[in-house]
C-alpha cells in the first residue's frame, strides 16, 4: 500500500474527510427545498448542536445521586414530566413514583458456567446544548418541545437547565423502562435523527440551529487529551506516553514521521472534493447560483487533516518548541548580565 510521508516543518497538507452533499448529483436529480437549506446552513456555518447520550445509573442510589448533580444539590429546580417544578426536598419522593427498584432485569443471576449478566441501566441521561450566546430559555424550550415528542406518554422524565458554564445545556433524565412495559433502546443512528429534531425545534424558536457530522463541516475531530506531555504524575494515559515515546524516537533518527493511513485520508479528500463540485453543479442547474458558489468556495478551503499519529506528533513538536522558547527567555537575563560584566 502506498505510504504518505508528512515533513513535520510544514503545517500540513492532507485534508478533511467530508461527509457528501451531493450524492443526488450522482443521479443527475435535484435537491429539494429542505436539502438547499441543510446545504446552506452547512456551508455557512451555522451553529451545531450538541447532542448526546451519557450513560445512565444502574442503581437506585446512582440515579438519586445524578438528580442531586443536575440540580446543583437542590438550588436548581428540576422540571417533571407534566411540567411541575420539584425543589430538593421533593426529589427523592419524585423519584419514588418511578419505582425503579422494580425495573426487571437488575437482579438476574448468572448462570452456572457463564459470565455475570451486564448491568441494567435504570434511567437513560441525555445532554442538549447549544453554543453561546443561543438564550437559554430557548433552547430550554426546545429541549422541552424534544421530550415531549420523543417519550410523552411512553416514558417518564425529567430536566434542568444549566447556565453555569460556557454553554447553555439542558440535562434530560428518561427512565428507560417505559409505561408499557417496553424498555427504551438507543440505537446508533438514534443521536444523530435526535440531533436532527433538536435542531429542528430550535428553528422553530427562531434560532439558527444545524445537525451535521463534524466532518460535514469541514472540521477536524476533537483534540485528543495528549496527557503524555505533562509530567508524568500528571498523565492522562500511559498508551499516549508511550506513542509521544515512540514519536519522538522517530523524529529524532529520521526528521520525519511516516503513517500508512495518510493515502486514505488523501483518496477520501479527492472523492469529497468531487463530491461538492457536483453538488455545486446541480445547485447551479437550478438557479442557486450564489450558493453553488458558496460550495466551491467551501470545497476548495477545506482545512488539513492529519491521522491520529501525526497530529500527536506535531503536538509535540508545539510542545517542545514552547518548552525551549521558555528556557531560552528564562536565560536571556543571565546571558545580558554576562554579557554586560563582559565589557
Amino acid at each position: 500500500m502506498t505510504k504518505r510521508v508528512i515533513c513535520l516543518s510544514r503545517d500540513g497538507s492532507a485534508t478533511l474527510d467530508i461527509h457528501s452533499l451531493g450524492r443526488v448529483a450522482y443521479l443527475g436529480g435535484r435537491f429539494s427545498p429542505a436539502q438547499v437549506a441543510q446545504i446552506a446552513r452547512t456551508i455557512r456555518r451555522v451553529p451545531v448542536v450538541l447532542l448526546k447520550v451519557t450513560g445512565g445509573g444502574t442503581k437506585v442510589g446512582a440515579v438519586r445521586a445524578h438528580f442531586d448533580y443536575i440540580s446543583r444539590k437542590g438550588r436548581l429546580e428540576i422540571e417533571t414530566y407534566i411540567g411541575d417544578r420539584i425543589a430538593k426536598s421533593q426529589q427523592k419522593a419524585f423519584l419514588a413514583t418511578w419505582h425503579l427498584e422494580l425495573s426487571p432485569g437488575q437482579y438476574r443471576k448468572a448462570r452456572i458456567g457463564q459470565p455475570a449478566p451486564r448491568a441494567t441501566r435504570l434511567v437513560k441521561n441525555i445532554v442538549l446544548s447549544m453554543p453561546s450566546p443561543t438564550p437559554p430559555e430557548k433552547v430550554f424550550a426546545a429541549a422541552r418541545a424534544f421530550a415531549r415528542e420523543k417519550f410523552a406518554g411512553q416514558h417518564r422524565y425529567a430536566m434542568v437547565l444549566h447556565t453555569d458554564q460556557q454553554h447553555p445545556h439542558v440535562h434530560l433524565i428518561v427512565k428507560a423502562e417505559g409505561n408499557h412495559g417496553r424498555k427504551l433502546h438507543i440505537e446508533k443512528p438514534m443521536p444523530r435523527a435526535w440531533r436532527e429534531d433538536f435542531a429542528r425545534l430550535l428553528r422553530e424558536q427562531s434560532i439558527a440551529a444545524n445537525a451535521t457530522p463534524r466532518f460535514a463541516r469541514g472540521r477536524n475531530k476533537r483534540k485528543a487529551k495528549w496527557g503524555g506531555f505533562r509530567a508524568k504524575r500528571h498523565c492522562a494515559s500511559t498508551a499516549v506516553l508511550e506513542r509521544v515515546k515512540d514519536i519522538a524516537h522517530e523524529l529524532a533518527q529520521t526528521g520525519t514521521i511516516r503513517d500508512p493511513a495518510g493515502a486514505k485520508l488523501i483518496r477520501t479528500r479527492k472523492a469529497a472534493i468531487a463530491s461538492r463540485m457536483k453538488t455545486a453543479d446541480v445547485l447551479d442547474a437550478q438557479g442557486e447560483v450564489v450558493l453553488a458558489g458558496d460550495v466551491r468556495y467551501f470545497a476548495s478551503r477545506l482545512p488539513p487533516v492529519l491521522t491520529d499519529k501525526e497530529q500527536l506528533a506535531i503536538e509535540f513538536l508545539r510542545h517542545r518548541e514552547s518548552r525551549r522558547s521558555a528556557q531560552r527567555a528564562a536565560e536571556e537575563p543571565t546571558r545580558a548580565r554576562g554579557e554586560e560584566f563582559t565589557r
